[in-house]
């Protein structure tokens, strides 16, 4: 009888991790009028980052407040962050062009011309090179900028579309390729991309995130409205998540292990690793249609979401409807 016992606490407690949930907190109202795109966040100075049309939205996450705005930009995509250069880079993808900016007073530093880039979206700091990385999606390459000198450097051949890209740390970059439905590894030392690994059943991949203690990317694709596992070190698809639809971002928490897909539809699917290979369902979270961008904040676990309200039927944001969405753990 008393193992009997014994079984069902665990089985109680196991139950009750999973059932981790995640409930909105509060919206945040921001300024300005037109589309969005990615979010980014500076643990540093505890700041959240939000592209906006033709500028940037500063939140500080201790108030939740809008603190500032970065404008004058043709049009926003994403901001890298690099605190050992008290830097921001902002990918402009019409003037097709990198926008350096200084993390404590916000003031525009630079425009850097990029060459042989058309439509740099998606934008990242690398660590280990000590580089952004501007991913163009219009000229299938990456563009490298040197955030001390802000000189372009180099560019990288992809080899297709790309969309977002996660960084290890250690010398790779992995970055998901939309039009081949497939992930490109490049190595930052020698800019090149070094490996190409498909992420069949996999189709239209956008965003993707890294798990360094697993060593396993998470690209979410839109295609069959599924999160794809990868092992990095054989290029395999270990394990094929269901998700919303109309993915954009995905973010994974490693002191939780769950990972959020933010899904166009609006919802985030929210999923479990319970190991290397294996990964389960454990929320559905109802936010707003075409709350489709997402930044984690590993500190709170507190997750935000940009979105605005839009005249039915069309692809057109009311005025003054923009704001953050931010759910917490309950």
């Amino acid at each position: 009888m008393k193992k009997i016992i014994l079984t069902s606490a665990a089985l109680l407690l196991a139950g009750l991790t999973y059932a981790q949930t995640y409930v909105l907190d509060k919206t945040i109202p921001l300024t300005g009028d037109a589309g969005y795109d990615y979010l980014s966040i500076d643990k540093v100075n505890n700041r959240l980052y939000v592209s906006h049309g033709t500028m940037v939205n500063v939140v500080d996450l201790a108030t939740e407040q809008q603190i500032g705005v970065i404008d004058g930009m043709k049009g926003v995509h994403g901001i890298a962050i690099d605190n050992k250069a008290n830097k921001g880079f902002i990918s402009d993808g019409r003037a097709n062009a990198v926008v350096a900016f200084d993390l404590k007073t916000l003031k525009t530093i630079a425009t850097i011309a990029l060459t042989e880039a058309n439509g740099p979206d998606a934008i990242i700091y690398d660590s280990y090179s000590d580089r952004v990385y501007s991913f163009n999606g219009e000229s299938n390459n990456s563009s490298v900028v040197d955030p001390n000198t802000l000189k372009q450097v180099g560019t990288i051949a992809l080899g297709g579309g790309p969309e977002f890209a996660a960084s290890d740390g250690k010398g790779k970059i992995y970055n998901n390729l939309e039009d081949k439905n497939s992930l490109n590894v490049i190595d930052v030392k020698a800019m090149k991309v070094i490996k190409n690994y498909p992420l069949a059943p996999g189709g239209g991949p956008t965003g993707i995130a890294f798990d360094p203690k697993t060593e396993r990317t998470f690209s979410v694709c839109r295609a069959n409205k599924g999160l794809e596992v990868v092992n990095v070190n054989t290029g395999k698809v270990v394990a094929t998540v269901p998700i919303g639809a109309g993915v954009d971002a995905v973010a994974f928490d490693p002191e939780t292990k769950l990972a959020f897909s933010s899904n166009g539809e609006g919802t985030v699917t929210i999923i479990k690793q319970e190991s290397a290979d294996d990964y389960r369902v454990v929320q559905t979270l109802v936010t707003q249609t075409k709350a489709r961008t997402m930044a984690l904040d590993t500190k709170t676990h507190k997750i935000y979401l940009s979105v605005a309200e839009f005249e039915p039927g069309t692809r057109k944001a009311l005025p003054n409807t923009f704001k953050l969405l931010i759910y917490k753990q309950k």
